[in-house]
């Protein structure tokens, strides 16, 4: 069974073992930036979380979507508007290609939705992170032509209600 779970000083040391060595910090974020960032966006009131992805006791992901402080880079699109940003999302090695991803993706998002409202969701994706730009088309995201660095962003959109 799959439980989330916040991100605290607590349970950082559980989010430093998930096994992610085939994914270089490059692409996506580790446990120490995505701490730094909670912190952040807790003492500065933004909305959002940062969770850790439990299977049973087992830690096996991270994912942090919160609220988007705006960047020169943002697409076009994006900026003035609203929008939430996903950041350091990684399912532990050994409990991939399960269909854990998305059923976690979707679970945050649906959270998130709930407790802070619908908004359009913006990510980066590394340029050479191929299989990481199929999951995130396959949930609902665009490629875009912009990019932040060597990530592409890729947007959501929420459907319509």
């Amino acid at each position: 069974m799959i439980r989330l779970e916040y991100l605290t000083s607590k349970n950082y040391d559980a989010a430093r073992a998930i096994h992610r060595e085939d994914i270089p910090f490059a692409w996506v974020d580790g446990p120490e930036t995505l701490m730094e960032l909670t912190e952040y966006g807790l003492s500065h009131a933004c909305i959002g979380h940062t969770y850790l992805v439990r299977e049973g006791t087992s830690p096996i992901g991270l994912i942090l979507l919160g609220e988007a402080i705006p960047w020169e880079t943002d697409p076009p699109e994006m900026q003035g508007v609203p929008f939430y940003r996903l950041m350091g999302f990684v399912i532990d090695n050994r409990y991939r290609s399960r269909g854990i991803g998305g059923q976690v993706l979707e679970m945050v998002i649906d959270r998130i939705y709930q407790e802070y409202g619908v908004r359009p969701i913006a990510l980066g994706v590394h340029k050479d992170n191929h299989r990481a730009a199929h999951f995130y088309e396959k949930h609902g995201f665009r490629k875009t032509n912009v990019m932040e660095g060597n990530d592409y962003y890729f947007l959501r959109y929420p459907e319509r209600h």
